[in-house]
């Protein structure tokens, strides 16, 4: 579905979500992923659905929301807290492991994250905004929106959502391996990670089909 946004803002909104709902279509999910590039770790999606009208606590406090690239760690842990506990605020994640990435390659394991996404949320969305480019085999209707994360306020949630969660098991996986510094480079193609990936060989958590991973395993 197209939809006709007004003129550019430098800050997500609702107005995506709130020209759906004009035409009858709710509710409405955004979802967005984390995690495509890296060389190591899943794979995650989120769903979000806001109420459709936030009350002014809720306003205030998603005020410095945006596209989780732009936030420092530090707010997008507050701004997960808010959007994981708040009653009003419906939320799922999603997840591909690494062995669904090298059986299906790294497109469609995302796509199969955020259908996983989309149908664990305890309400059915009527549709879903998407960031980036059309999805594959979502289970509802879709608008993808490119750089929907800077423009729909419930995307940026999404992407907050999934880019914690994965931190977090990037986290653990650098507790259970820290040879490779996975709490440092969150698994993605870093020159430590390189020379760790070159020094120590790949372990179960990084991703084969990736060339860095494969000639790594070639040469351990």
């Amino acid at each position: 579905m197209q939809l006709t946004l007004p003129s550019s803002k430098n800050f997500p909104t609702l107005e995506p979500e709130a020209l759906l709902l004009s035409r009858g279509i709710r509710p409405v999910a955004g979802v967005d992923e984390a995690g495509r590039g890296p060389l190591a770790g899943p794979v995650l999606a989120a769903a979000v659905i806001f109420p459709e009208a936030l009350d002014a606590p809720l306003k205030k406090a998603l005020s410095r929301l945006d596209d989780s690239k732009k936030l420092r760690p530090k707010i997008r842990e507050e701004l997960f807290i808010i959007l994981t506990t708040d009653p009003h605020i419906c939320w799922a994640v999603g997840e591909s492991n690494v062995e669904e990435i090298g059986d299906l390659n790294i497109l469609r394991a995302t796509a199969l994250a955020m259908r996983r996404a989309l149908l664990a949320l305890t309400r059915t969305p009527a549709h879903a905004l998407v960031d980036g480019l059309p999805v594959r085999d979502l289970p509802v209707p879709q608008t993808a929106l490119v750089g929907g994360d800077g423009i729909s306020l419930s995307i940026a949630a999404a992407s907050v959502i999934a880019k914690v969660t994965r931190d977090r098991i990037m986290d653990e996986l650098d507790h259970a391996f820290p040879q490779y510094g996975f709490g440092r480079h969150r698994g993605y193609g870093t020159s430590e990670h390189l020379k760790k990936l070159n020094q120590y060989g790949p372990c179960q958590h990084h991703r084969r089909g990736f060339k860095p991973v494969d000639q790594a395993s070639f040469n351990f």
